[in-house]
């Protein structure tokens, strides 16, 4: 796994951090703790706790969902995006296969998305800039004005 943090989102680049995962089970959990330990010096408004959440069931649809015949990666990015937090998952696999799905109750799979859908003040999915898919969503009010990390 490698990381970046940009430590001064404010002047020139909205990006506050990336991650490169292995697309293993284990890199679910990684992803969560390792978000949390990065976005801390930022001191988001919104919840973490939600952002962790979301970030969890992307990763691990891209890691379900991601195809590709060489060896491949997740990434995750997160960036400011007015006072919201804009966080992105790309994976290799086909931008038409992501959907919103409505699960039976009985249903032990499918509600990542619809996860996402609830908490999110919007999501989005389509062609990745690395290829393949991304999948984003923000959260609102993340920061109220635009200030340095301390």
């Amino acid at each position: 796994m490698a990381f970046v943090v940009d430590r001064d989102p404010c002047d020139g680049s909205p990006r506050l951090g990336s991650m490169v995962l292995d697309p293993t089970p284990e890199s679910v959990a990684r992803a969560r703790r390792w978000f949390r330990k990065l976005i801390a010096p930022y001191e988001p408004a919104c919840s973490v706790d939600d952002c962790v959440l979301l970030i969890s069931e992307l990763v691990t649809n891209a890691i379900l969902y991601g195809q590709s015949n060489e060896e491949w990666v997740v990434r995750v990015e997160w960036s400011r995006k007015g006072s919201s937090l804009r966080v992105e998952v790309h994976n290799p696999g086909f931008p038409a296969s992501v959907c919103l799905r409505r699960p039976d109750a009985d249903d032990a799979h499918g509600r990542g998305l619809l996860l996402v859908d609830s908490i999110a003040a919007s999501w989005h999915s389509g062609p990745s800039r690395f290829g393949g898919t991304v999948v984003s969503f923000e959260l609102a009010d993340a920061w109220p004005s635009c200030r340095p990390a301390r």
